[in-house]
């Protein structure tokens, strides 16, 4: 053990005197592929799988370099070799949804500009929707996913996956509704789920004139980066929730302006596909 650290220190210092530009050149590229890699799979099933797979891969590097040599371990050795090739098909077939949606995304040559396109139509929708809402006094509770995800909050809910339009979103606010006491959460530009129940901040953490919706909005943007819009059933004011900040009454274009700002931190997902995860809890003005 000792010869094979010596060794180890004897390459890093070598590195460190004769090449450090080029390590550091090494380690940036590998560190911006390792983000992006991470990034595209947060909030998927596969991310879970790529955390377990890199403990075992970094636990089992550090045993063999550390403890074997020229003569040691040259079993474990073996098998370590064979079980990295093993590892390289599992995660070609574990990571197959994925890199099928990486490859679509590549192939869109105008990726970008549809993106913006559907970005800008799912603020109008939701927009034209508070603004009917809040006209006629019916409360509602809107979360925008962002990079945190909601997943354990949708699955408690009534799965949708829908287009998102102002009809349906006035549609499932009516009061008379099943799902109208409760939030929806939407998800690139999907509606993904309805009577969703969100966690509730402390009473006394907001106004009292305030009620549950509002007390919904703000103890979700306390355990998530979502952006969360709340119609007041009783004044049919509009506001937004953000990392535990409540902004009330605003207007038209306020709204406009939050809302543009906040689908700009939205990833869509050309195959209408996603995951994610978060805690519950009821809301009703």
């Amino acid at each position: 053990m000792p010869s094979s650290l010596q060794q180890l220190a004897l390459r890093i210092r070598t590195y460190l005197e004769d090449e450090w530009w080029t390590v550091l050149f090494e380690l940036a590229v590998i560190w911006v592929v390792v983000y992006l890699i991470l990034r595209f799979l947060r909030g998927t099933r596969g991310a879970r799988v790529i955390k377990g797979v890199a403990i075992i891969l970094i636990v089992g590097t550090l045993v063999i370099q550390i403890f074997g040599g020229a003569d040691r371990l040259e079993r474990l050795d073996y098998l370590y070799a064979n079980f990295l090739a093993f590892v390289a098909i599992m995660l070609v077939i574990v990571f197959q949804p994925e890199l099928r949606r990486a490859l679509v995304r590549l192939g869109e040559a105008r990726f970008f500009r549809q993106t913006g396109l559907r970005k800008a139509r799912v603020v109008e929708e939701v927009l034209a929707s508070m603004q009917y809402l809040a006209r006629n006094k019916v409360g509602a509770l809107i979360a925008i996913e962002r990079e945190v995800g909601l997943g354990g909050i949708v699955e408690a809910g009534v799965r949708l996956d829908a287009e998102i339009t102002k009809e349906l979103l006035n549609t499932v606010f009516w009061p008379g509704s099943a799902l109208h006491d409760m939030g929806v959460v939407i998800r690139g530009d999907r509606l993904v789920s309805a009577g969703v129940q969100f966690p509730l901040v402390d009473a006394d953490a907001l106004p009292q004139e305030l009620g549950s919706r509002h007390r919904a909005a703000v103890g979700l943007s306390n355990e998530a980066d979502a952006l969360i819009l709340v119609v007041s059933e009783e004044t049919g004011a509009i506001s937004v929730a953000e990392r535990g900040r409540l902004t009330r009454n605003l207007s038209a274009d306020d709204l406009r302006t939050q809302l543009s700002r906040g689908m700009s931190q939205v990833t869509l997902d050309p195959g209408g596909d996603a995951a994610a995860a978060t805690p519950p809890a009821p809301a009703a003005d």
